[in-house]
């Protein structure tokens, strides 16, 4: 009970903090225009179900518009929203309840977040409500799900369009001859990626160690460097694939880190390259799970296609998978001093994220989530520093050792790089 009291009155105290924010005018630096308003926050979310109907309420600090749709294969319930704070307790969408199997929410793209509702029957989405609660003004936007039967399901998910927001890309600068390290944070928004069972989620931890390398790299002055994502922001994965490729990254490094909760003495890091045939039966059902994160953020899948039309562009491909696979045997030779390996430490296998076919990539595990070692280690700031230092260093040593890094078969992409190490 004193647990619960506790969450009672921390709710409160974030309800009473969103209402004095949503209360208060914000004004621009120049003091004379009004910024853009303060996100509504979410504080709380229940579930309720009564006679064929599950209906989940969302305890927010304003009034926002909410847009519904459904999607098959697999079933869910998406709602879309402007930009919400979400402060739920860790376990909020882990809950049970009629219609629905479990639920996810964040940031979906700028400016716009997203609810998706795994659902455990086929089930379409009726009238979304706002109320304002009178004795404290929190505003309850309550989502009603009603089950139908798999013929009405379908018909309503094919008249769905979520019309996704692209990822946005800045073009390069033409006049900076420095290698561009593409830096990618698995998942992100409404996709968490695993979960630990502490609740704390992947996207989290690989999106510190991403910027911490990102920071290193940096700090060298020997590359230009970006990130797939900034922040807790959900992107597709052929939107990774593009923008490394619009980038002309010469290098792409995607950061994950895997869970196996029916194995959780298996640890050690991993390091993946892409390939149609996989190198074992655990990398494909790895790549079958991480190709399904557009699905579990609400978004349809886009296969990243090879854009292989001729002859030259399949030299192209072969001299990429031979950078990617040479950089993967010089990362797994830095981290190995620094970090413990898997008993495969470097595999292949057919994941969309790494399908570019001009662009040299790898998908690095760092470790597991379901290993209690693995997350204790993936948590420490020092460790992560050293991890982050092992794969500044590989980066150094795969640039500084060639003098063509780019696949020269490509006329789009033919141009030398130096080495670039003093």
């Amino acid at each position: 009970m004193p647990s619960r009291a506790r969450q009672i009155r921390s709710a409160i105290h974030r309800l009473c903090l969103a209402l004095t924010l949503a209360g208060s005018p914000v004004l621009a630096q120049n003091g004379d225009k009004p910024a853009a308003p303060t996100p509504a926050i979410a504080i709380g979310a229940d579930l309720a179900s009564q006679a064929g109907t599950t209906r989940l309420t969302l305890t927010l600090s304003r009034a926002v518009e909410a847009r519904g749709f459904v999607m098959e294969r697999p079933d869910r319930a998406v709602i879309d929203l402007p930009e919400v704070n979400f402060q739920l307790d860790s376990g909020a969408g882990r809950r049970r309840d009629g219609l629905v199997q479990s639920f996810r929410y964040g940031l979906f793209a700028p400016g716009r977040s997203r609810v998706v509702i795994d659902l455990a029957a086929p089930a379409t989405i009726g009238r979304i409500e706002t109320v304002t609660r009178a004795r404290d003004g929190a505003v309850l936007l309550t989502i009603p799900l009603q089950r139908v039967d798999r013929d009405a399901f379908r018909k309503a998910a094919a008249a769905s369009d979520p019309a996704p927001a692209q990822a946005r890309s800045a073009a390069p600068e033409p006049a900076d001859q420095r290698p561009l390290i593409m830096v990618d944070a698995g998942h992100g928004g409404t996709d968490p990626g695993a979960i630990a069972v502490g609740g704390v989620f992947e996207k989290d931890i690989v999106f510190g160690y991403a910027q911490a390398l990102v920071e290193k790299l940096e700090a060298s002055g020997r590359y230009r460097v970006r990130m797939t994502r900034d922040r807790d922001v959900f992107v597709p994965l052929a939107d990774r694939v593009r923008l490394a490729r619009e980038a002309k990254a010469d290098l792409f490094v995607s950061i994950h880190a895997d869970s196996i909760s029916a194995a959780p003495q298996v640890r050690g890091a991993t390091i993946y390259t892409n390939a149609e045939k996989a190198t074992d039966v655990e990398s494909a059902r790895l790549a079958e799970r991480e190709n399904k994160a557009d699905a579990a953020a609400g978004a349809d899948s886009a296969e990243a296609p090879p854009d292989i039309a001729d002859i030259l562009q399949e030299l192209t491909l072969r001299e990429t998978r031979g950078f990617s696979s040479g950089f993967a045997r010089t990362l797994m030779g830095q981290l190995a001093p620094v970090m413990e390996m898997s008993a495969k430490p470097h595999r292949e296998a057919r994941f969309m994220v790494l399908r570019s076919p001009d662009v040299p990539s790898v998908l690095v595990e760092l470790g597991y989530l379901s290993s209690k070692r693995d997350l204790e280690m993936l948590q420490s700031p020092e460790w992560r520093a050293g991890v982050t230092g092992s794969m500044a260093k590989a980066i150094d040593l795969f640039f500084g050792n060639r003098a063509t890094l780019k696949p020269s078969t490509n006329p789009r992409r033919s141009a030398a790089v130096a080495p670039v190490l003093p």
